[in-house]
């Protein structure tokens, strides 16, 4: 018995070779239409044309000619299902085993032209439905949409349908993004932004080896067709929340709160404060109720905090507002405010007061990827959730750190994710004494460091969110007093400078895990 392909080309390019292979090698029966027609029947390839089997021919112009049933119906029926199989054969309706379909070049259009009657000239219909009909069915068709697919194509299995199928629905999706993006600018309704994108290449891997990347292309027509540098997360879900008091958000104030919330996300289950300035933490610390954890939290950078936003994993009190109301801050965040504490803080007309009425453990796992546009391309990665492993938390020295250390040490390497690289965090009893971050080198985010922290940091723990490359941050440390560095290893020096802490009696704890943060 025949197979049976339906082939209908915008792109003509190999289709000639194709469709000869497909009838020589396969023994395939080709259905086809319009100019994909004409090119196959003038070489000599035998063809029918779709108005054979409809017993209707091409309708306005040529915009109605395989919307009908005994196309579509050959195409959707699962002839593995006797009653599918039953019906069409009664109807004297062949199924298909292939469609091959490119549409019309709409991007192209897009991108030459604002004309609105080339524009919808160049809507595919038939070609979207085709593709869409056969994706739906890959169990039993084999779709391309892609030119370059058609030498797997000729023995494709039950994975090479499926690799197809997305293909034709990321296809069949992004012409429709692009439409309704193209239009809507032309339009004069831009209030909803489409964007898709093209994989160009697979990256190594993301900031860090855990988190998975690839470089993408915008493919969508944008209002600003150069765009320099955009973040954003890729999750239909968002956060749940409210502004209770204050002026409408700023881009800044997004992406501040946004950096805040996901540092005390690392501590939904206690008493948690965060303090940020311009996405960076300032001062964070747990504490056994809201307020002592406030008190030191703002202890660690006070002069940072003015201008900054506070997140809080816990309502927000009374005590705690009154205190907040004699900083200058942006914007207060926390799961809820206790009455007589929003009145306090509704006294300031320049603070934005922020419910968040997602939970913290929720709210965790609402961001899964991370997009950032970039003249080079689009960049997209997971984002990064990675724990702390027992099978590679190890203690590496001679000294070994207490149970309360260990703890201060986790704490610290918690808020190290999320300060900017190169990241030194010198913490101790839960709470932030220095920050060390944004430097172009660790001994610098080090000194740093423990210059502020000065005689704060006898006995505390350092977090390093990358490894260590030579001694030298470990001399620093010696100088600060440090009991306890955390840091990833993987240093080509690492034996080196296990052997400088041993030296100075530092215990040293390795993850096995970066966190680096451009």
């Amino acid at each position: 018995m025949k197979k049976r392909a339906y082939i209908s080309v915008f792109d003509k390019e190999n289709i000639v070779e194709f469709a000869q292979a497909l009838v020589i090698n396969q023994n395939f029966e080709i259905v086809s239409t319009g100019g994909t027609y004409n090119l196959l029947k003038e070489n000599g390839i035998e063809v029918t044309e779709v108005s054979e089997i409809t017993n209707s021919p091409e309708m306005l112009s040529g915009k109605v000619k395989s919307l009908h049933p005994a196309i579509f119906a050959g195409i959707l029926a699962d002839m593995s299902n006797l009653k599918e199989a039953e019906e069409i054969q009664k109807l004297e309706i062949k199924s298909f085993d292939m469609v091959v379909v490119n549409l019309y070049p709409f991007e192209k259009v897009a991108e030459r032209t604002d004309n609105i009657d080339e524009l919808v000239k160049n809507v595919d219909i038939g070609g979207v439905a085709l593709l869409r009909a056969g994706a739906k069915n890959y169990k039993n068709i084999t779709v391309i949409c892609d030119k370059a697919d058609y030498s797997k194509a000729t023995n494709a299995n039950e994975s090479t349908r499926q690799e197809f199928a997305l293909k034709a629905f990321a296809l069949t999706s992004n012409y429709d993004e692009v439409i309704g993006s193209k239009l809507g600018e032309i339009f004069g309704n831009p209030e909803k932004k489409n964007f898709s994108f093209e994989k160009v290449q697979d990256l190594r891997y993301g900031e860090n080896p855990h988190q998975e990347a690839g470089l993408y292309k915008l493919s969508t027509p944008h209002p600003n067709p150069h765009p320099s540098r955009g973040e954003g997360e890729s999750s239909h879900h968002v956060a749940d929340y409210e502004v209770l008091w204050g002026k409408e958000f700023s881009y800044n104030n997004i992406l501040d709160i946004t950096a805040a919330v996901n540092i005390v996300s690392e501590f939904y289950d206690v008493p948690a404060v965060a303090i940020v300035k311009h996405t960076a933490p300032c001062g964070v610390a747990l504490g056994k109720t809201l307020l002592e954890a406030y008190h030191k939290a703002f202890d660690c950078d006070p002069i940072s905090a003015f201008g900054g936003i506070i997140a809080f994993s816990q309502p927000v009190t009374k005590k705690i507002a009154e205190l907040l109301n004699s900083v200058f801050l942006e914007v207060v965040i926390a799961p809820d405010f206790d009455e007589d504490a929003l009145e306090i803080l509704q006294g300031k007309k320049n603070l934005r007061i922020v419910k968040l009425n997602t939970t913290l453990e929720d709210y965790k796992k609402i961001q899964t990827e991370e997009i950032k546009i970039t003249p080079f391309g689009v960049l997209i990665q997971n984002s990064d959730k990675k724990e702390l492993d027992s099978d590679t938390f190890k203690v590496v020295t001679k000294a070994k750190p207490t149970a309360e250390q260990i703890e201060d040490a986790i704490f610290a390497w918690k808020v190290a994710k999320h300060a900017k690289s190169n990241a030194i965090v010198i913490a101790k009893d839960f709470k932030t004494l220095a920050i060390g971050q944004g430097q172009t080198n660790r001994v610098c985010a080090m000194e740093w460091a423990l210059d502020y922290a000065c005689d704060g940091s006898k006995d505390a723990v350092i977090a390093s969110d990358g490894f260590f490359p030579a001694i030298d941050n470990i001399q620093a440390a010696a100088q600060g007093r440090i009991a306890l560095i955390i840091q990833p290893g993987g240093s080509i020096k690492d034996k080196d400078v296990i052997a400088e802490a041993d030296k100075y009696k530092i215990a040293m704890i390795t993850t096995g895990i970066r966190h680096f943060r451009h």
